[in-house]
């Protein structure tokens, strides 16, 4: 399914669930049962184990801890990706049929909060102010609905900006001193950019990773600039601010990169060289099994600065089901899956870096220099973590509408005034 028509599906979804109680729950509620007999079949969605080998048997190992507390219990994974999580749990929710646990991202807490469909953490004595000893604050304010935590961070997709060092020697520029904002970006990859002799680009000059959408470039770019997407879930980004950024986007796009770049390997196309610059995920593999040494050493990271600092973070959030016939099981089993050595094995299984207090000393962190480099800049932390109600319908509208902009089929200005417009 299109990432957009399962957006849809989900909104309508969520739509319906305030007046519907649902037929498909089969087994009797386990809370309050000593855990040593509780029965029953335990439903888990999460895109955070993948459908290796290796993420079976990482996942295995929670499963085991988890039956040491809850012998009698059942565990049913339904392994999800970020393109399919939509569906699934769309799809689960219309048939009634709740899953117990389910792990999501930035972003969705909010929508999902406000029509019920996560429990209040503060049941089990987790609370923002709680958390926020043991967890990454980068990720709090995601997890959080009028003042109540909904998600407990497991770990964060973070983002950087890399360069690679001989391309820019070959350009003439200084590899030690980065572009960080978006109009000195701009002027070096052009410098950056290469073409054949009928003007075709054969190097982008810079990789705005943004292939199958803009709003997440967009996001990150407007908050280089001071501008938060939306404030307290009212749009804050129908202003110069958002038209400069857009417009910027506007005048990147097939002039230093062409439009839906992206190869075979959905890799950071600096990694491969097929980009001298440009945003790249949380981590590397220096090994010869990944990249190489050779690609590592001629990279430089650095952040976006357009007169602040950031650092684009997301990640994985895991809640309990306000349905669940097993929330004191289903908060047991967050509880494993939130212990450092589980955190640890999932940040290296995803590249992602473990959500808790000291991450910049995690084992992933110190694996490679990418991870090092975001770990040590979630300080710099920028999602959109204050999102309307409808945000999940508002991600495709964003993804739609941008890109109709960029492309030059509707004016830009008027795009962003539809977009708060919609935005409730």
């Amino acid at each position: 399914m299109r990432r957009g028509v399962g957006l849809t599906l989900l909104a309508a979804a969520l739509s319906l669930v305030v007046s519907s109680c649902g037929s498909g729950v089969i087994d009797k509620s386990t809370d309050g049962v000593p855990p040593a007999e509780a029965t029953g079949t335990l439903r888990v969605l999460l895109p955070s184990f993948p459908p290796s080998t290796t993420g079976r048997e990482e996942f295995a190992k929670v499963v085991a801890d988890f039956n040491k507390v809850y012998p009698k219990m059942k565990v049913e994974p339904d392994f999800a990706t970020y393109k399919n999580l939509n569906e699934k749990l769309s799809t689960s929710i219309a048939a009634g049929i709740p899953y117990d646990v389910m792990v999501t991202g930035v972003g969705w807490v909010q929508p999902f909060a406000s029509k019920r469909i996560f429990a209040d953490l503060g049941d089990y004595g987790v609370t923002p102010d709680v958390i926020k000893e043991k967890s990454l604050g980068a990720l709090i304010p995601a997890a959080t609905y009028d003042g109540k935590l909904y998600a407990y961070p497991l770990v964060a997709d973070a983002r950087a900006v890399a360069l690679r060092k001989s391309a820019f020697r070959e350009a003439g520029l200084d590899p030690d001193k980065p572009p960080t904002s978006l109009a000195e970006i701009k002027t070096a990859a052009e410098k950056l950019t290469k073409r054949d002799a009928d003007g075709n680009i054969t190097r982008s000059g810079f990789d705005l990773a943004s292939a199958t959408g803009f709003r997440q470039s967009f996001t990150t770019f407007l908050a280089s600039t001071g501008t938060p997407l939306y404030v307290g879930g009212e749009p804050n980004f129908n202003n110069q601010q958002g038209l400069d950024t857009l417009l910027w986007i506007k005048s990147m796009i097939n002039n230093v990169q062409p439009y839906g770049q992206q190869n075979a390997a959905q890799q950071p196309l600096v990694f491969s060289g097929e980009a001298a610059m440009g945003i790249v995920n949380g981590g590397i593999d220096c090994s010869e099994k990944g990249v190489g040494q050779k690609v590592c050493d001629d990279l430089e990271f650095f952040r976006f600065d357009s007169g602040k600092e950031i650092e684009y973070v997301g990640g994985d959030l895991a809640s309990i089901g306000s349905r669940s016939r097993h929330k004191d099981a289903a908060w047991a089993f967050i509880q494993e899956l939130t212990k450092p050595t589980t955190l640890d094995a999932i940040a290296k299984l995803n590249k992602k870096i473990p959500a808790y207090k000291d991450a910049s000393n995690s084992p992933q962190a110190k694996s490679n220099p990418l991870s090092q480099f975001v770990a040590d800049g979630l300080v710099y932390a920028v999602n959109e973590n204050e999102v309307p109600s409808n945000w999940l319908e508002m991600r495709g509208n964003f993804d739609i509408q941008l890109t109709q902009a960029v492309l030059g089929q509707k004016d830009p200005a008027k795009v962003l005034a539809n977009l708060a417009g919609q935005s409730r």
